[in-house]
């Protein structure tokens, strides 16, 4: 069993202006909804790729029964605890300002609700997966994925975590078996600018010292980094490819590296199926296909 858990999940409304005017009416020149989330993301990714994954999260409001209709769209098993007041947030993405974004804030997240997020996790035992992706709600407390990784301590479930500075290092003494930070949030760690393959991976291994056991690092278009446990230290350029849209890519590396390692066992095909599927996806409208995975990764191979 493969979960996900997505504590800020979104309903993304990506659109276009023509001319976009401050201060004036703008129409809308294309529109697109999808379901938004870092571990949301993880799951659609690995559908693509034949692995089925079970999304956990909340879900409130007419949003949140959206977000689960679309989620059952793509294939998804959303099972969402529902939150009787607020709503699921929306995400304003404006495609024709590069980077503009306007963020909803999401339902408050109480501890009935915590703790029965924490009876899903409990059915969890020795090789089943789960993925920790994203940013929480600020009326959590910022230990919770801490918590999580404690509370499943000894049951043999891989643990993968991409996150951002205390929530990634808080779980490091849990030994996870994959964390992803970008060279960005590596360097916010440590207080240095990272911008090298080379730079990146004395930092990586600082990581594995901590207790983190893969360290994977992307880093756009640079390519990624891989530290693996078995003391490979491995890198490669980003494949050639048009940017189409960089959002969702680290995510979809996340689900290439699980779904490389759970066909093969193997760091190096692991390693080539993330940079495959986070590329994939950036070369893409949306997150990749299978078909669009498998085409990148041969120019990965090569």
């Amino acid at each position: 069993m493969i979960c996900t858990v997505t504590f800020n999940p979104s309903l993304d409304y990506i659109v276009s202006v023509d001319d976009f005017q401050l201060g004036m009416t703008n129409r809308t020149s294309s529109e697109l909804i999808l379901p938004g989330g870092k571990g949301i993301n993880v799951s659609i990714v690995l559908k693509n790729l034949g692995l089925d994954s079970t999304a956990l999260g909340y879900a409130a409001g007419f949003t949140g029964e959206e977000l689960i209709r679309r989620l059952n769209e793509f294939g998804v098993n959303a099972d969402f605890i529902k939150i009787d007041h607020g709503m699921t947030r929306i995400n304003l993405k404006l495609k024709s300002i590069d980077g503009t974004e306007i963020n909803g804030c999401g339902p408050d997240i109480n501890a009935k609700a915590l703790e029965q997020l924490m009876e899903k996790i409990d059915r969890l035992g020795d090789g089943d997966v789960l993925v920790l992706a994203g940013s929480i709600p600020y009326t959590m407390p910022d230990d919770i994925y801490q918590r999580i990784l404690e509370r499943i301590q000894g049951r043999g479930v891989l643990t993968v975590v991409d996150a951002t500075r205390d929530l990634l290092v808080k779980v490091l003494p849990y030994h996870p078996f994959l964390v992803k930070p970008n060279n960005h949030e590596l360097g916010d760690i440590f207080g240095v600018k990272l911008s090298t393959r080379e730079e990146v991976v004395p930092y990586g291994r600082k990581l594995q010292e901590m207790g983190a056991q893969n360290v994977l690092i992307s880093m756009a278009g640079e390519g990624a980094v891989l530290i693996a446990a078995d003391g490979q230290s491995m890198g490669a350029p980003a494949p050639k490819g048009t940017l189409v849209n960089g959002v969702g890519a680290g995510d979809s590396m996340v689900a290439g590296f699980l779904t490389g390692w759970m066909e093969k066992k193997d760091y190096v095909h692991a390693f080539h199926m993330g940079i495959a599927a986070g590329s994939a996806s950036a070369f893409s409208e949306n997150l990749a296909t299978r078909e669009e995975v498998l085409q990148v990764l041969q120019q990965v191979e090569q």
